[in-house]
């Protein structure tokens, strides 16, 4: 018999928050709950002040999941954050001289992700990409950029603000080997932005400048979908390597990847190639495989535009389940054929010098 959500919840009911005294499901402590097939995934955001008591408190969780009737596996992130340092400013920073394409400081190369259209499966490509990249041995960024949907921190299990001990400078948050900055972070998980051109533009260009990156070899850039002000602001204020343009081979999506091209184009970002995502479904029952969105299409407009196809990736359960599940299928399933798939574009990219 399978184990219910309902299940682990009573679990969480009946356990003491050892800083607050009240259940740990009434303290909050409990983030991103996904019960799924056996597998029991969750992120335990605590303050960075009382880590110490919730290390033992985190084994006696897992051990009282783990005896529960159809639990096959148990995985949980802890992550702790300083609630003394206040939220950075993001407001736009006014009477400042706009300038051209800068150098971020430490950071050698810069990547954007980018799609016409949103549903495309872009911020999946990013963070597995990303995490591929960490995979092979290079310092990785990956700033998070779709403002309108921040996604990046479900996808690589990372919860709670990030300090500011200035209240200039952005302490970016680190998981699997990636160094990640989100507006996501800095706003609860159902609270929408609602933000006009100029905030956008002036919290991305602090996000590029004021957070604390490190020396990166490559910082990955998740675009929302489109050709808007976040676009443009990129473009215009950071020295770019290049965009991967990421479609389905539907005609629709493939109509709209051609509009981001073009802005690429008349920005002058080179254009780094096309990926083709859920490019072919292969029925975990029977083994037939079926091109549900078409097939085909991203790599004739690749060869098109004179530009490399990157790879092709499946329409996978296994994908899906690890971005929900706040680990990349690289991370999860390091040795599946969905992420060699991510590991040869990271490859490629490496050795054209590029990443």
């Amino acid at each position: 018999m399978a184990v219910t959500r309902d299940a682990v919840l009573a679990i969480f009911k009946d356990i003491a928050d050892p800083v607050t005294g009240t259940s740990i499901a009434e303290a909050g402590i409990v983030k991103a709950l996904t019960v799924d097939d056996g597998s029991v995934r969750f992120v335990m955001e605590v303050s960075g002040n009382h880590a110490e008591p919730y290390k033992a408190l985190k084994d006696t969780i897992e051990a009282r999941i783990k005896a529960l009737d159809g639990v096959a596996a148990v995985s949980i992130v802890m992550t702790a954050h300083n609630t003394a340092a206040p939220p950075p400013d993001l407001k736009p920073n006014r009477g400042q001289a706009p300038s051209g394409p800068e150098k971020i400081p430490g950071i050698d190369r810069i990547i954007a992700v980018a799609s016409g259209k949103g549903g495309v499966g872009k911020s999946t490509i990013a963070s597995n990409l990303a995490c591929a990249l960490a995979a092979e041995g290079r310092r990785v960024g990956l700033l998070d950029a779709d403002v309108y949907g921040p996604s990046q921190p479900r996808m690589l299990g990372v919860s709670g603000r990030p300090a500011s001990p200035d209240g200039k400078t952005i302490l970016p948050m680190r998981n699997f080997g990636v160094i990640m900055m989100s507006l996501g972070l800095m706003a609860n998980e159902d609270q929408a932005v609602v933000w006009r051109g100029p905030m956008l533009m002036g919290a991305l260009q602090q996000m590029l400048t004021q957070v604390q990156w490190g020396a990166l070899d490559v910082l990955i850039v998740d675009l929302p979908p489109g050709t808007g002000d976040v676009q443009m602001t990129l473009a215009q204020k950071a020295h770019l390597t290049g965009a991967i343009i990421v479609s389905t081979p539907q005609d629709i999506a493939l109509l709209d990847a051609r509009k981001g091209i073009d802005m690429f184009n008349q920005l002058g970002t080179p254009l780094i190639g096309m990926i083709e995502n859920m490019s072919t479904h292969i029925c975990s029952a029977c083994g037939h495989e079926e091109h549900v969105f078409g097939h085909g299409g991203v790599a004739k407009e690749a060869l098109k535009l004179g530009i490399p196809l990157l790879a092709e990736i499946p329409l996978h359960l296994d994908i899906r389940r690890a971005s929900d599940g706040g680990a990349p299928i690289v991370v999860s399933k390091p040795d599946s054929s969905q992420a060699a798939a991510f590991r040869a574009v990271a490859r490629d990219l490496i050795a054209k010098d590029l990443a």
